[in-house]
């Protein structure tokens, strides 16, 4: 956890739809623009470090991404580095974890967040399987030190293999070898329930948690009276607009709400 000292709070950045993707239209050129706007802004906010994603390459592929999506992918996220000088997580999705540990290794990011890396989960893609043997596997064939943070009971999606939240935290953690947690609502922008940040907590004390959607100013302190962090993207959007860029005020605010906490502590 020395890492990540708490409380940590993460900010997205939504990359526009890449090449390789269904709804790809802006060139690579634009998406880059977009992204390093949204990681200064959170660079300039105060925000501790960045998740990246391939937001806007909905509808996803479950499994692997199309070698495009993964170059694009790459170049983005060094140019995240770039602009914010934070560090900087991946999250290739839906679920292919391999290729988030290459980009992440390739330019030089903190950690990749796994949406299923256990277990079996029924999604808007279909059944996904956790993978967790070839992803430690290829990070050990690298000899990196990327940190792996995997959800429990992951949003968009209804777990399969193990419904009880506090025994597929467990699984997670200690089967599956995950570094940290992430705990979520339903679905993205929608809150998190401090109950289940609780439940996972409890039943994995020796990992970070982190609170994976929903958090807003209004419920962060609370939801870091438990959690060790926030990953946050849909309310520092301008007018809290899922597809809008990053607006600095309420970035800067949600920050001040979050370091309270530590204050506090």
């Amino acid at each position: 956890m020395s890492r990540f000292p708490r409380p940590y709070l993460i900010g997205m950045v939504h990359l526009d739809a890449l090449p390789g993707s269904a709804g790809h239209f802006l060139p690579l050129s634009e998406i880059l623009e977009h992204a390093c706007r949204d990681a200064a802004v959170l660079r300039d906010a105060g925000f501790h470090a960045i998740l990246v994603e391939n937001f806007g390459d909905a509808p996803f592929v479950a499994d692997r991404l199309h070698p495009a999506t993964i170059a694009s992918f790459t170049l983005c996220a060094r140019g995240i580095l770039d602009a914010a000088g934070l560090p900087v997580g991946i999250n290739a999705l839906r679920n292919d974890a391999e290729s988030a540990i290459g980009i992440a290794y390739s330019v030089g990011a903190e950690f990749v967040r796994v949406n299923v890396h256990t277990g079996v989960a029924a999604t808007d893609q279909g059944m996904i399987e956790g993978k967790a043997a070839q992803t430690l596997t290829l990070r050990r064939t690298l000899n990196s030190s990327v940190q792996i943070f995997a959800d429990v009971h992951v949003k968009h999606a209804t777990p399969i293999s193990q419904p009880d939240l506090g025994q597929a935290a467990r699984e997670t953690a200690y089967r599956g070898g995950a570094d940290a947690l992430i705990v979520s609502g339903p679905a993205t922008g929608m809150p998190t329930r401090l109950d289940d940040v609780v439940a996972v907590k409890k039943a994995v004390p020796d990992r970070p948690v982190f609170v994976g959607s929903g958090a807003t100013t209004d419920t962060v302190r609370a939801l870091l009276d438990v959690a060790d962090g926030v990953i946050v993207g849909t309310s520092l959007k301008e007018q809290g607009d899922i597809s809008s860029q990053i607006d600095l005020d309420r970035a800067r605010a949600f920050v001040r709400a979050g370091v309270v906490v530590s204050a506090g502590d």
